[in-house]
């Protein structure tokens, strides 16, 4: 996608991946979920890739006997990173569609879960840029875009995630993906 097209186009419910050459320890390898953007007012989003081997019930005691004790919690991000942002998302193969709820309060999670099945995650702390800053970092090639799609939400964590996507965008984005990050230990 080209500069100005970024720079026109909303960029919500896309993923951003962070660039095989991006070794900022707080986003390598990382796929985000954008949940806001304006090239004015900047934009925000959480990672999904960084599991805490946590659930909500383990890590607020309150969630304990809630319908929500079993959601998994992510690093979301560097910002706020004490901050607790619950998500909700839903993808029809079907229709091609993506929804999100995003910032929404505990009874509105269990009610979306319990009444529409959608997913539900919680994510400590969530990325963010200020105004054009995300235009500029996509224009220096730091990330990647691709779309949602039903796979990417219920399938891998980790780096397999971030793997998994990057070959499907390309056989370059493959290739960089798959070397190893020391190749001197190859």
């Amino acid at each position: 996608m080209n500069e100005s097209r970024i720079a026109e186009s909303n960029l919500v419910g896309s993923l951003l991946l962070a660039h095989p050459g991006l070794d900022d320890p707080n986003f390598k390898k990382s796929v985000i979920l954008l949940s806001a953007h304006s090239p004015e007012d900047g934009a925000m989003g959480v990672i999904l890739n960084r599991p805490m081997a946590k659930t909500l019930g383990e890590y607020d005691g309150s969630l304990v006997y809630s319908g929500l004790a079993d959601v998994p919690v992510y690093e979301g991000g560097p910002v706020q990173a004490d901050q607790m942002i619950l998500s909700a998302w839903s993808w029809s193969d079907e229709k091609k569609v993506f929804k999100l709820f995003f910032g929404i309060d505990v009874e509105r999670a269990k009610d979306l879960r319990e009444n529409q099945g959608m997913e539900i995650r919680a994510f400590l702390g969530y990325t963010g840029w200020g105004k054009r800053q995300l235009e500029g970092e996509l224009a220096a090639n730091t990330w990647v875009l691709a779309n949602i799609n039903g796979d990417v939400l219920g399938g891998e964590d980790g780096s397999k995630l971030w793997r998994s996507i990057m070959s499907e965008l390309s056989l370059d984005f493959k290739l960089m993906a798959d070397f190893p990050d020391d190749p001197s230990l190859n």
